[in-house]
């Protein structure tokens, strides 16, 4: 396979869309593999909310950008958390990608986030439908194709997506 043709499906979209879950229900289904940047970033530097207290969100940002270059340098799927695509660099990585957007109303996370330790929600649900608003035109303008995560089943959607991305990546 030539270098141009590996391509990795990234998953973006608000925190509590469903992004780790299907994006790897989606990799066992493409037969590749899984990365959850947030996970390697908790693997190499410590839980997320301790990197945020301790470093701030700019060097936490600085780790997610690497984690994406390191990620989506092979044929996989990716879950990037939901502001890694606020960092330029990591948007002009996801050029090289597919990418797939999960929208999610705010009806439908506000119990997902219920109980949250997520250091952006200070506020609960008002958090993060502000974060939400900030960052939709950016999610919008990188995505291949979206999926909406409110009330289908993950398997379903995770089963449509795959069907999608057969070869795409």
């Amino acid at each position: 396979m030539s270098e141009q043709a590996v391509r990795a499906l990234v998953v973006i979209g608000p925190m509590a869309a469903g992004k780790s879950k299907i994006g790897r229900r989606v990799a066992r289904n493409l037969g590749v593999p899984f990365a959850d940047t947030d996970r390697s970033i908790v693997a190499q530097h410590g839980p997320i909310p301790q990197i945020f207290e301790r470093e701030g969100e700019a060097v936490f940002r600085e780790y997610e950008r690497e984690a994406v270059a390191r990620a989506v340098s092979r044929r996989s799927v990716v879950s990037l958390g939901g502001g890694a695509v606020m960092h330029p660099d990591t948007r002009a990585l996801l050029a090289r990608a597919t990418v797939v957007y999960l929208t999610v109303s705010s009806a439908a996370v506000r119990s997902r986030i219920a109980g949250s330790n997520r250091p952006l929600l200070t506020d609960g649900i008002e958090s993060w439908e502000r974060i939400f608003a900030e960052r939709a035109p950016v999610y919008e303008s990188l995505a291949t194709e979206t999926w909406d995560t409110s009330t289908l089943p993950i398997t379903r959607l995770a089963d449509d997506i795959a069907a999608w991305a057969k070869g795409r990546v």
